[in-house]
């Protein structure tokens, strides 16, 4: 036993031993990491690319979606390249982009439908119409009138030289918050800058905003969260500042979407029509009784 320690002691303490073991581990090391190095660059990896040619707006199907291999290098060095098709079902390519037929994908060239420039637009109701209004952070106080609110619009002007600043829509919901490109500051490509506050308002009301913004301004006034948590009807906070309004416009007559009348203003409608029609008979008849007179 001794002896076999001696022996290994010699072997080891031999300088040419010594070399040929470290040329031996230097050529295992070299050799190894140049197959890992290269399995990693060749090894080809799976991911998801572009049938047909996507236009913006489009959603995503998996008809959309072909597989095809690429090198692991591409994969590891695009941080922005979308791997996994299910993650793209159901997505919209970006409003004002396309995807090109053939070409991978990537998370800018995708977005969820709701982030979308008119997701918001798609529910209003009928005889409801979309009002923007320009705004930037001073004005919604420091970005702090948020997508979902429920706020009130006063109108700021004059008349007779005299400064109004008064409460003239309360109630209403913010549809979305927007930046100067149009995108929702909920998008994360947006530039978090307010630009637009969105709503969707009576065609009546539209109107009445629409006039209020020729003679004057428009100012959003947050409150508080439980005037969102319990939101009032949207509805015109002061017929004074509405009347002054109206005062300084012309109101083209019998312009009125009799489709967009609640049930009550339906049936004076139908009561003014009879009315009207009973007067334009009653007038025949006179008229037709006075034509027949008998010339003897």
């Amino acid at each position: 036993m001794n002896s076999f320690v001696v022996k290994l002691k010699r072997f080891i303490s031999d300088r040419r031993t010594v070399s040929i073991i470290c040329v031996i581990a230097g050529v295992v090391v070299l050799y190894v990491g140049y197959n890992m190095r290269v399995s990693q660059t060749i090894n080809p990896q799976r991911v998801p690319y572009a049938k047909n040619r996507l236009e913006a707006r489009h959603i995503i199907t998996q008809d959309d979606i072909g597989i095809m291999e690429v090198s692991n290098s591409v994969v590891s060095k695009s941080s922005n390249l979308i791997t996994d098709s299910a993650s793209l079902i159901g997505k919209e390519v970006t409003y004002g982009n396309f995807i090109s037929q053939g070409s991978l994908f990537y998370t800018e060239d995708v977005t969820s439908p709701e982030l979308s420039p008119d997701y918001v637009l798609s529910d209003i109701e009928d005889c409801y119409t979309a009002f923007s209004l320009s705004v930037d952070a001073l004005s919604t106080y420091g970005n702090n009138i948020l997508k979902d609110s429920y706020i009130d619009l006063w109108f700021t002007g004059e008349s007779d030289n005299k400064i109004i600043y008064a409460n003239l829509i309360k109630s209403i919901k913010v549809l979305d918050v927007r930046d100067s490109s149009g995108k929702s500051l909920s998008n994360s490509l947006s530039s978090g800058t307010p630009a637009e506050l969105l709503f969707a308002v009576p065609d009546s009301m539209y109107s009445l905003l629409v006039k209020a913004e020729s003679i004057g301004d428009l100012v959003p006034v947050p409150r508080n969260g439980n005037y969102t948590a319990n939101p009032g009807e949207t509805e015109v906070a002061s017929e004074f500042i509405e009347n002054l309004i109206l005062s300084h416009t012309f109101t083209i007559p019998d312009q009125t979407d009799y489709k967009c009348l609640n049930d009550e203003e339906e049936e004076n409608k139908e009561d003014s029509n009879k009315t009207s029609n009973e007067s334009t008979n009653n007038t025949n008849n006179t008229n037709n009784s006075n034509n027949n007179v008998v010339i003897e």
